[in-house]
């Protein structure tokens, strides 16, 4: 009699690696989603901070290099490539002419993969307009998680302490990192309203629509007890350059919307009323009268100036700045900023970064660093603002939201990851404008991605054609 041995079914994962290599946009996704996870408590004096984004982010690159040694990978301009190659040069540049280059290579690593590697794999994952409602949503799915734990922490008085109360909405993310729970749901309000308006056109998804308006209007909740006032001045700017360019009008309405929600909320429910309206207060005295932290701010970018002024072509290099604090910095700066929650109790975080990108840039990179870096970002802005609709409506929210904070922060934390994957969605946007063929993976007979047109998201189709 005949033995019969059962077959036992293979492993998914063989199979699952190449589909993963040919579409990495999955991965891209799960890039943002990782930011979600806990790192629990941090040494924010460490050298290196290595997250599970972080991995997600390397292993994007990793793929998007094998793709690359395949040929596999989509068309990408000269010019786009020129702007990643001269961050790389500068930081390079800034590195070599350090004054200590054996601590500023780990800041060059870090700048090469925040501005240049992992942008440029997020925009190779984006092939189709799939891709990038895929990593939009991620950003939606993200923040109502973190607006959820949030939420909860204000209403349960379990956040960080603010004004001597644990209410203030931290997330996943802890004190240490006070800001970037509010990155995350500003990130995901702005996906949310793009994709709404994105469902508005004939025959456009009803359900997604209103879901993406529903999360939206939740999301403000948890930003305002977020009790962020730069988080809230940059989605506020976002979301009118988004509403201006997508329909004048709807702004004009949702103003109206948004000002009787907040009678609602705040004055009838009382929900972060007195939080609120005072930190909303304290925004008009930041020049008059400003408080501590904004004082520590004014402090740091004068400190970066004068680092500047002694190492004016090429910076101090990578990792310099908090090296070269103490000797340029007033004496009125203060030795930290306070941060408190039940986990850690009560710490003084040191100020290590001048909380201004530009300025930072400027310090440790020089005239090189920040003539690199303006280049790229006004090629990206100039890019997404020929998008009136779509992915890359939403990626000119996003970037603009990035611009803006970097006027009063800079890369660090838990979330800095994020800003590479906003960076990498306004690169496809603008390669998208350019009005340039845009390669697409489709296989062909070899089983090689062969490159087609695909028509920009704002361009009419072409007559006869189907719509």
């Amino acid at each position: 009699m005949a033995l019969t041995i059962p077959a036992f079914p293979r492993p998914a994962l063989p199979k699952a690696l190449p589909a993963l290599a040919d579409r990495t946009s999955p991965l891209a996704a799960a890039t943002v989603l990782l930011v979600c996870v806990p790192t629990g408590e941090k040494d924010v004096a460490a050298a290196v901070h290595i997250t599970a984004a972080d991995l997600a982010s390397l292993a994007l690159v990793a793929l998007t290099a094998l793709n690359l040694l395949r040929g596999r990978l989509p068309a990408i301009s000269r010019t786009t490539c020129a702007l990643f190659g001269a961050v790389v040069v500068a930081a390079a540049v800034a590195t070599l002419g350090s004054t200590d280059p054996t601590a500023s290579v780990t800041g060059f690593v870090r700048l090469t993969q925040v501005f240049v590697l992992v942008p440029a794999a997020v925009l190779c994952s984006l092939r189709d307009r799939t891709d990038q409602r895929l990593v939009l949503g991620s950003f939606v799915l993200a923040a109502l998680i973190q607006g959820a734990v949030g939420a909860e922490q204000y209403l349960t008085h379990t956040g960080a302490s603010y004004t001597g109360q644990p209410i203030r909405a931290v997330g996943t993310f802890g004190a240490l990192d006070i800001m970037a729970m509010s990155s995350v749901v500003s990130y995901g309000l702005l996906a949310a309203l793009a994709l709404a308006l994105a469902e508005r056109r004939p025959g456009g998804n009803a359900r997604l629509r209103r879901a993406m308006f529903a999360s939206a209007a939740f999301l403000t909740f948890p930003l305002a007890v977020s009790f962020s006032r730069g988080s809230w001045i940059a989605t506020g700017l976002a979301a009118t350059v988004l509403l201006l360019r997508a329909d004048a009008r709807l702004l004009a309405r949702g103003a109206v919307l948004g000002l009787a929600a907040a009678v609602v909320l705040v004055g009838g429910l009382g929900l972060g009323g007195s939080g609120v309206t005072k930190r909303l207060s304290s925004i008009g005295s930041v020049s008059a009268a400003p408080d501590q932290s904004v004082s520590d701010r004014y402090d740091l970018w004068a400190t970066a100036g004068r680092i500047w002024q002694d190492h004016p072509v090429h910076g101090a290099g990578p990792k310099a700045f908090q090296q070269l604090r103490d000797s340029h910095a007033p004496l009125r700066l203060s030795s930290g900023s306070d941060a408190a929650d039940a986990t850690i109790g009560f710490q003084r975080e040191p100020l290590l970064s001048p909380h201004n990108m530009y300025f930072l840039v400027l310090s440790e990179q020089g005239l090189i660093g920040i003539t690199a870096y303006a280049a790229l970002f006004l090629a990206l802005l100039l890019g997404c603002l020929r998008h009136r609709r779509g992915p890359g409506l939403a990626a000119l929210a996003l970037l603009t939201w990035v611009l803006f904070d970097f006027l009063y922060a800079d890369i660090g934390g838990t979330t800095t990851v994020l800003t590479s994957v906003v960076l990498g969605l306004a690169a496809r946007a603008a390669e998208d404008g350019s009005g340039r063929p845009v390669a697409r993976a489709a296989e062909d007979g070899s089983g090689c991605p062969a490159a087609r047109p695909e028509r920009s998201a704002d361009e009419p189709a072409p007559t006869g054609a189907a719509r």
